[in-house]
């Protein structure tokens, strides 16, 4: 096998198995439309962990968003004069 392929068990990320309380209906409703629980419970949990991290990123770096966005707004954009568009 080449060095650069991996095989299919050693691509999958390693998982584990966690207890988790859901409302009975939205569980129902899932297994009647044969949702995999298991990865919308991942999806949802990697959509939330962006945005917080998302949010975290924004907050530790406003002050620097702000300060470049008003010197854009005071002195424009730098090398703007060589845009095209």
């Amino acid at each position: 096998m080449p060095l650069n392929r991996r095989s299919a068990a050693e691509a999958r990320p390693a998982r584990r198995a966690a207890n988790i309380s859901l409302n009975a209906r939205i569980l129902a409703d899932a297994k009647e439309l044969g949702i995999n629980i298991s990865r919308a419970c991942e999806g949802g949990l990697e959509a939330e962990i962006a945005r917080i991290r998302r949010e975290s990123w924004l907050a530790d770096n406003r002050q620097a968003l702000d300060s470049s966005n008003a010197y854009a707004e005071t002195e424009g954009l730098p090398l703007a004069d060589l845009r095209r568009f």
